[in-house]
């Protein structure tokens, strides 16, 4: 077993120590939102948008991206947990802006190990077999993100099961001063009607 897996148990052993009536807690979320943002350690939605346990539902993909199954997800927790907000939160320095759906692919072809990135682009070891599975995905790459912001908030907003009274909300959150920044163009197209 390594190390890593012995941290994890430890950590979640105190965490159970005093986990208390959290158990109880309902399986709607009590404040009724629900943030759509990406999977990078660096961000805290827990922090930057002042949750606790039970408060919110927080999706999470590379990129923060409105894929099928974000949209999924955001339909299942209107329909069947009551949220009646959504917050579409991408961030800055992501990584989805280093790459775009050739270069994946063509890292995929190369070998299965994990690439590296240097100033003049990514690299494979190219030690072992490829795929070219990866050319029949859209990796949802990132080329500007205030762009990209208002392109997942339109996409959510236009899915037919997506109901028009819910508010989405469009930001970015700044990796660097831990601050939201409001895309207003995105909010706008996310308004309720």
């Amino acid at each position: 077993m390594s190390t890593l897996v012995e941290e994890v148990k430890t950590a979640n052993a105190d965490y159970a120590a005093s986990f208390a009536d959290k158990g109880s807690l309902p399986m709607p979320p009590a404040r009724r939102f629900a943030i759509l943002t990406c999977m990078d350690a660096r961000l805290d939605p827990a922090k930057y948008a002042g949750l606790a346990e039970g408060d919110a539902h927080v999706i999470r993909n590379a990129g923060g991206r409105a894929s099928d199954d974000a949209i999924r997800s955001l339909v299942i927790s209107y329909k069947l947990l009551g949220t009646k907000e959504w917050f579409v939160i991408h961030h800055t320095d992501c990584g989805m802006e280093t790459f775009n759906n050739e270069i994946i692919s063509g890292l995929l072809e190369s070998s299965l190990k994990t690439a590296s990135v240097d100033e003049s682009g990514w690299h494979d070891s190219g030690d072992g077999a490829g795929t070219s599975a990866g050319r029949f995905i859209q990796w949802l790459p990132i080329s500007d993100q205030e762009k990209s912001v208002v392109a997942d908030v339109k996409r959510i907003r236009s899915n037919a099961m997506v109901p028009a009274d819910i508010p989405i909300y469009g930001y970015i959150f700044d990796c660097k001063t831990g601050k939201l920044i409001e895309v207003p163009e995105a909010t706008q197209a996310g308004q309720a009607s």
